[in-house]
């Protein structure tokens, strides 16, 4: 009887490897840590902004509104729960990338406005700050890009045969991916050079919730 348990356990196991339940286990880890990451990434710009919006307030005659949408979008963007779960529900993930989004635009609207006052690019201080903002743009999109091949690889194992029958009986499902229709906009960082045409903000499609 024991031989018989060790064999079938064999088989079992052979039997869910070849249908791609051993992929399963290694695709869904590579998610979570390259949604992990993108999270740090977020994260970090996050934290850049207060010390962004208190070198810009130093500037007296700043425009006050375009301070004012930095400050509520990051607010709206650190306010959502980023836990592992939110990529298994589309629509959280599309608020989560709204979110994002409009922090995106709004850094971009007070980096092109900051051109217009010499005191405030001259600051040494306002120079760090998009120095680190534009390598965290840069990381962020990098991090973005790598959940993405990740969600694809696990996508097309759901939907691919036989591991879409072996995805049937566990209950996988297709995960949350970066929106393709608003990749483009994404992945454009915020302009942080000096002298330079600015960036325009984001399409209607990642400005209306994102």
């Amino acid at each position: 009887m024991r031989l018989f348990h060790f064999f079938f356990f064999v088989l079992l196991s052979l039997g869910l490897s070849a249908c791609g339940y051993n992929t399963f286990q290694s695709s869904d880890e590579q998610i979570k840590a390259s949604w992990s990451e993108v999270l740090n990434q977020y994260q970090r710009r996050a934290d850049l902004v207060p010390n962004l919006v208190a070198t810009v307030k130093g500037e007296a005659s700043f425009e006050q509104t375009t301070l004012t949408q930095v400050i509520e979008a990051r607010s709206r963007a650190t306010s959502i729960q980023a836990t592992p779960e939110l990529v298994n529900d589309t629509a959280a993930f599309q608020k989560f990338q709204d979110a994002q989004g409009q922090l995106t635009g709004a850094l971009s609207r007070l980096l092109a406005v900051s051109e217009n006052y010499p005191t405030l690019k001259a600051n040494q201080a306002f120079r760090d700050l998009q120095a680190q903002l534009e390598g965290t743009e840069n990381r962020i999109t990098v991090a973005r890009n790598r959940y993405i091949q990740a969600v694809q690889q696990y996508n097309v194992t759901v939907r691919s045969f036989p591991s879409n029958l072996t995805a049937l009986v566990f209950g996988y499902k297709e995960k949350a991916n970066f929106s393709v229709e608003n990749e483009k906009d994404i992945a454009r960082p915020p302009s942080v050079g000096f002298g330079t045409a600015p960036v325009p903000a984001l399409g209607a499609a990642s400005g209306a919730a994102k």
